[in-house]
């Protein structure tokens, strides 16, 4: 259920089907489980690794409104490449239950602190909100003292930058300067621009484009997670996406980056920005008034207001958003759709990269490909051996699903290659095996027939060289031995045909007596494997005297 959001109602009408009955309260517990180790996690992350309850909950903002801390000005989270001067720190955290009262708030922190938190009357550093991630950097002091930020966290009106004293000490009431990391911020900014180019490719090619089947189809965006690394978008949508579908998305995505087109971010009354035509928004989301538009277009969100309604804005994204995003979507440099999930019914995940992880999928899809390229000169045992190479290397590849899929088909079409040569290859073998022991039961005498024709321990071949056997000779019994010389086996197989009186079972358990062979059979026919060729001249010296 956590893993791939299979009903727990369908699991459950699955098992009275089968009369099965579903154990509900280990999954409930489970639940629980899932649910504590997630809370745990999110405590860790709010304390950077402390150990430390880093959270501004109801008792520290009150505490916050009554000391008279105005709410934080992080107004400047959407300039870039520039520190932000002249702040104030208004409040010192060390943490919840920290101090003697229990609310955490100190007056000065040192580089014995461990895990504090900051308050500032202004900041540049994004909070995360909105399904992006914080900013991290560093906060200078009028004094000196320097504080690593690796976190920021949004409580209430409230901007916490949460870090550790570097350098000095701080005290309430000091200048500071903030100072963003934005080198960092720049993949996330892409990350961010390019799931609204994404939430735009998947209504263009499965609504405006598509054909589906699926009634009233929407895709509507179900949440999202943006940072340096990747983008997460979950929208609604009934069924997997082709492959077809995964590459038309991509490409609408990679030809938007290589258009260069604006993106552009303007903040007008809710009323006004709800008209516009092109709009998407979250549904059951409580914007503010006025709002934050951000749009990937060419045309200035103050002339799309103009004349809001035009069908001409249905060509580009226009979301409500107050994210960091890019100027331009060249900046995003590459798009690469990684992969597409399920994660609950009616919901799907797409996971994607820019920027520079993008150059790197592509480079692993091309230098993939070739090798796949190159395999296709090989065939029989080494293709089989290649490709099972390929297949484990494909699997763990960051590279287009699309491109996956594709290459996956590439390799399941070797696959038949192979499995066409084993066949053909096995009818010749057993032709040739047919003829050798044929052979030697013409040259024989007596009731009985010992040889060994190596062809593997492949019970296949042995049952179609004694059936043929058995048509062609038919006073003679034979046992065979067949060495697999790399395994370091070999099998031992005996056959009578009808009114012969040699008991095939009997036959090959002494022959392989001491050699620690297993195997069974019955009076006309037996098979025994053994471990170890070094023992076959034995067998087939105890074969010749049965």
């Amino acid at each position: 259920y956590t893993s791939m959001g299979f009903p727990f109602d369908l699991t459950e009408l699955m098992c009275e089907e089968r009369g099965l009955t579903l154990d509900t309260a280990g999954f409930e517990a489970k639940m629980k489980e899932e649910q504590e180790l997630s809370n745990a996690a999110h405590l860790k992350k709010m304390a950077g690794g402390s150990g430390k309850d880093m959270r501004l909950v109801a008792e520290q903002t009150a505490h916050l409104v009554s000391q008279g801390v105005e709410p934080t000005d992080d107004s400047a989270k959407y300039i870039w490449n520039k520190d932000l001067t002249g702040c104030t720190v208004k409040a010192l955290f060390i943490g919840r239950n920290e101090t003697e009262d229990g609310i955490g708030f100190v007056d000065c922190i040192s580089t014995e602190s461990g895990a504090v938190g900051i308050v500032l009357d202004k900041s540049n550093f994004y909070g995360e909100s909105g399904g992006q991630t914080y900013d991290i950097g560093t906060i200078k002091t009028g004094y000196g003292a320097v504080i690593e930020i690796n976190n920021v966290q949004i409580y209430g009106s409230f901007v916490l930058h949460v870090g550790e004293v570097k350098e000095g000490t701080v005290n309430v009431g000091e200048s500071a300067t903030c100072c963003v990391d934005y080198v960092r911020r720049a993949p996330i900014a892409a990350n961010h621009t390019m799931t609204h180019v994404l939430n735009y490719a998947l209504r263009d090619v499965l609504i405006t484009n598509g054909d589906s089947n699926q009634l009233n189809a929407t895709v509507d965006q179900k949440g999202s997670l943006v940072d340096e690394d990747k983008l997460r978008f979950d929208f609604s949508w009934g069924s997997p996406l082709t492959t077809e579908q995964l590459a038309a998305v991509e490409k609408v995505c990679v030809n938007q980056i290589n258009s260069a087109i604006p993106v552009d971010n303007f903040v007008a009354p809710l009323e006004d920005a709800q008209k516009i035509s092109s709009l998407r928004a979250v549904f059951g989301e409580v914007y503010p008034d006025p709002v934050r538009v951000v749009a990937v277009s060419p045309t200035p969100i103050s002339k799309i207001l103009e004349n809001p309604q035009d069908s001409q804005w249905k060509s580009y994204s226009v979301e409500f958003c107050g994210g960091t995003h890019l100027k331009n979507t060249s900046e995003a440099q590459g798009f690469v759709l990684l992969s597409e999930e399920g994660i609950a019914k009616g919901v799907r995940r797409i996971t994607a990269v820019t920027m520079g992880d993008a150059a790197a999928a592509t480079a692993t899809a091309a230098e993939l490909e070739s090798k796949i390229t190159e395999a296709s000169k090989l065939e029989g045992l080494e293709l089989e051996a290649q490709l099972k190479l390929l297949v484990q290397e494909l699997n763990g590849a960051l590279i287009s699903a699309a491109k996956k899929n594709e290459l996956r088909e590439t390799l399941g079409a070797y696959g038949k290659q192979v499995v066409a040569w084993k066949k053909a290859h096995a009818a010749e073998q057993t032709a040739k095996v047919c003829e050798q022991v044929i052979g030697a039961a013409e040259a024989t005498e007596g009731n009985k027939v010992v040889l060994r024709c190596d062809f593997g321990v492949d019970g296949k071949v042995a049952k179609a060289v004694t059936a043929a056997y058995g048509k062609k000779v038919k006073d003679k019994a034979i046992l065979m031995v067949s060495a697999d010389i790399d395994a370091d086996r070999y099998m031992v197989v005996a056959f009578a045909p009808k009114g012969v009186d040699v008991d095939c079972k009997a036959w090959v358990a002494a022959s392989t007596e001491g050699t620690g062979g297993k195997g069974g059979g019955k009076k006309d026919s037996a098979q025994f494997t053994v471990p170890g060729v070094a023992s076959i001249d034995s067998v087939l010296e105890k074969a010749r005297i049965f």
